[in-house]
């Protein structure tokens, strides 16, 4: 299929986008028929599974932000700042909306990319359900924008509590997550830590245990539904020994300004709403050039990632709707990792005329954080390919070795290596929680 110089263009830069991109601008160096460009609207790059942490003030992002345009300087790829609106198969051109800055002024024209190759790795958008009120009164932490915006919003609530003349309100410092998968459990956890934290940095008229109340709505009928039982029943506990409220088999049916309702009846005072309930692929992928999708607007892929109607259209991620032995590939990041090492096998297939691999996704375990000093989770055996639980330090370390693989596939081992060394150094010197 692929004789001469190819572009390759891959639209999205998160966990499984970045390393694909990093990974063909490196393979580009040496093989000169390949021309790589990364699209995406944001500049730097944060791991997904990091935003709670970011939410809570554990993380600063700015010192974990990756640039786009560095880590393509350094890695033999093109970065390109635009957000994909439209797509046109004949042509094998994409289009890309022109960009504003900060204060609405123009920054850069709409413009056009022609590819020989496009790879789709947008990831997932929130999903709401058509819930009233979600969209006015919750924050959904889908992107670093949101986990900053979020704890913002958390500093100063405790700011105008600590200071104010006359006693809290019933809604002033209750926090409500709505939705107990990983994201959910995880912010729940983070945030009974490092309030805590924040409000003991000159905030002494706030009692963290009294004052701060935290709940967690799920409308299934167990937390994280998508773990074993065991599991969940840990993470429960755990959190109820933090003070962290848990409803299960609530639904939400509204939420308003200081209030969260649910179908039952329930009216749980709220300041803060996170939804942390659903995702779906992004809107503008439905119907896409006439490729299909489903319900959730993911894109419908064949094993080998190309998308059922075009050959030299691809998707990864949340926003592939790939096939497995047992149904469809769940959107998560270790499928989208999984993935972006299939598609950099494929294009070298591709160059060499071989015929393409199919994806088999192996689950790898799930491990959930509840702060710095707790994880739980399970880890698939290689040998008996049985789930093997785990917790406490050794489970707290497999789950800090996660990031730092990702960090592996995009840098390598001695910047990996210097990168947390200079992390563990800052966390001895500053603060243990975003202040700010």
């Amino acid at each position: 299929m692929l004789q001469h110089s190819k572009k390759i263009v891959i639209v999205g830069g998160g966990a499984g986008g970045l390393a694909l991109a990093s990974r063909l601008g490196r393979l580009a160096r040496k093989d000169k028929r390949l021309d790589i460009t990364l699209v995406d609207a944001a500049r730097t790059h944060i791991w997904k599974p990091l935003l709670h942490e970011i939410a809570a003030g554990s993380m600063n992002p700015h010192r974990e932000a990756l640039d786009y345009l560095a880590q393509a300087k350094r890695h033999g790829f093109r970065f390109c700042l635009g957000r994909m609106q439209d797509l046109d198969r004949q042509q094998r051109r994409i289009h890309i909306a022109a960009t504003a800055d900060e204060q609405g002024q123009p920054l850069i024209p709409a413009r056009q990319l022609d590819y020989d190759i496009l790879v789709l790795a947008v990831g997932s958008a929130t999903n709401d359900f058509g819930t009233p009120g979600v969209a006015e009164h919750a924050i959904c932490l889908n992107t670093p924008d949101d986990a900053s915006r979020f704890h913002r919003q958390l500093v100063n609530a405790c700011i105008r509590a600590s200071l104010q003349p006359g006693p809290l309100r019933p809604e002033q410092l209750q926090l409500t997550i709505i939705g107990a998968g990983a994201t959910g459990v995880e912010l729940a956890a983070e945030l009974r830590n490092t309030t805590r934290e924040l409000v003991a940095h000159g905030r002494e008229n706030i009692n963290p245990d009294r004052d701060i109340r935290l709940t967690l709505i799920e409308a299934g009928p167990r937390i994280l539904p998508a773990l074993p039982p065991a599991i969940a029943a840990k993470a429960q506990r755990q959190l109820q020994e933090m003070q962290v409220r848990v409803l299960c088999g609530e639904r939400v049916s509204v939420v308003r300004d200081g209030a969260v309702h649910t179908a039952s009846g329930q009216c749980i005072a709220s300041e803060l709403v996170v939804w942390a309930a659903g995702v779906q692929a992004p809107a503008f992928l439905a119907g896409l050039a006439g490729l299909e999708s489903n319900r959730l607007n993911q894109l419908l892929v064949r094993p080998t990632l190309q998308t059922t109607l075009d050959e030299n259209v691809f998707a990864l991620g949340d926003c592939a709707a790939c096939p497995d032995r047992q149904g469809w590939v769940p959107p998560r990041a270790q499928a989208a990792s999984q993935q972006a090492d299939l598609l950099f096998h494929n294009v070298r297939c591709l160059l060499a005329g071989k015929p393409l691999r199919a994806f088999h996704y192996r689950d790898l375990g799930s491990l959930i954080s509840l702060g710095r000093y707790s994880t739980v989770g399970s880890l698939m055996s290689a040998l008996s390919r049985r789930s093997l639980f785990v917790h406490g330090q050794f489970a707290r370390l497999m789950y800090l070795s996660l990031y730092h693989r990702h960090q592996l596939s995009l840098f390598g081992w001695l910047p990996t290596l210097l990168t947390a060394a200079g992390r563990l150094l800052s966390r001895r010197t500053q603060p243990q929680v975003k202040l700010h």
